[in-house]
């Protein structure tokens, strides 16, 4: 098996380009390098002969940053989801993308319960009372999950084991995917049931569904209009699922009682003040930087910074299948592909 002459690895943890750096054998030359790729700037040199693009969630994949690899066959995103991938543009130009499905099905459906939990038990204001030295239970009245009803958004890996972990909890659930499997929801005991009635009828509501032109917001004020007066809402999948300016104004009125929240609408430009202030941002992006500022501020709101998936477990499942997707496409077997020449984009 001839060896590819480049591979660009972005978004590297040191840990992680170690442990790349061990494992891969098909790199002549191995880049890494820990910012996003929009913030590399490779000269031409550079660029040339690198055959292969590994990046995570943050790196903006665009017809821009293509026409910057000429000789760019392959992207192997270190994640699930590839939104941040302009997949038209890469069958266009003959690129290959592979993922890496189903690493952390279970990481990231432990840590929706723990945003869950925190919310429902009043965890994180317990911990900042106690911290400065206010010892009383004063504010911190929780609820129980038992007999609260989860609707949960997208059944596929995470969405199942969310539901397993519900069960536990003694919730009844109900579920929306486009595709629902019966049999699973009959073998587990849940019920499938159209967004509307979901949104109606759930106590709290988890997000584990793409993002895409139909789930756009997904939650929006009409759809949080139809919800529970006091309803949580959870998302552990893409902040582009909720519209943060209905968002804000929902919890602020009281209409919903909290949000948990693994992720945020363009929380790419949520960063280090300084860094901030050397960017240049369009006006949609700064407002809803703004809304998310008020979001962080809310005792109502928990938001962690995208580290559902961040497990050891997950993390090295993740490295693993990575190289793997390396080698297969090298041999000619290429494998997780969502999307390459001449092929139908793979549904997420």
């Amino acid at each position: 098996m001839a060896k590819v002459q480049k591979c660009l690895f972005v978004e590297l943890e040191p840990w992680e380009s170690e442990r790349i750096q061990a494992r891969q054998k098909d790199c002549e030359t191995l880049l890494t390098y820990e910012d996003p790729l929009q913030e590399i700037d490779l000269t031409g040199e550079e660029a040339a002969g690198i055959i292969l693009l590994s990046p995570f969630i943050h790196s903006r994949v665009d017809r821009a940053a293509l026409e910057q690899l000429p000789d760019l066959k392959v992207i192997s995103t270190r994640s699930t989801g590839y939104d941040h991938i302009d997949i038209e543009a890469c069958r266009e130009r003959s690129v290959t993308v592979c993922n890496v499905p189903g690493y952390g099905a279970n990481t990231v459906a432990e840590h929706t319960f723990a945003l869950l939990l925190a919310l429902t038990r009043r965890v994180h204001k317990a911990y900042t009372q106690t911290v400065r030295g206010k010892f009383t239970i004063e504010g911190l009245r929780g609820i129980d999950l038992r007999n609260r009803t989860l609707g949960v958004v997208g059944t596929g890996a995470i969405g199942t084991h969310v539901i397993r972990i519900a069960l536990g909890f003694q919730m009844p659930v109900l579920a929306y995917d486009v595709y629902p499997v019966q049999q699973m929801a009959d073998a587990l005991g849940f019920r499938y049931v159209d967004l509307d009635t979901l949104f109606r009828e759930a106590d709290i509501i988890s997000l584990h569904a793409p993002h895409n032109d139909a789930t756009h917001h997904m939650v929006d004020a009409e759809a949080i209009a139809k919800m529970k007066t006091g309803a949580i809402i959870i998302n552990t999948a893409r902040g582009g699922l909720i519209s943060t300016e209905d968002l804000v104004e929902a919890l602020r009125s009281g209409r919903l009682g909290g949000a948990g929240l693994d992720v945020l609408e363009d929380e790419q430009v949520i960063m280090e003040e300084g860094e901030m202030l050397s960017r240049r941002y369009d006006e949609r992006a700064l407002q809803t930087l703004v809304q998310n500022t008020i979001l962080l501020r809310m005792e109502n709101v928990i938001i962690t910074p995208h580290i559902a998936f961040n497990s050891e477990e997950a993390l090295d499942k993740i490295l693993q299948t990575t190289v793997d997707n390396i080698g297969a496409f090298l041999a000619g077997r290429p494998q997780n592909v969502v999307a390459g020449p001449g092929e139908e984009t793979r549904k997420a």
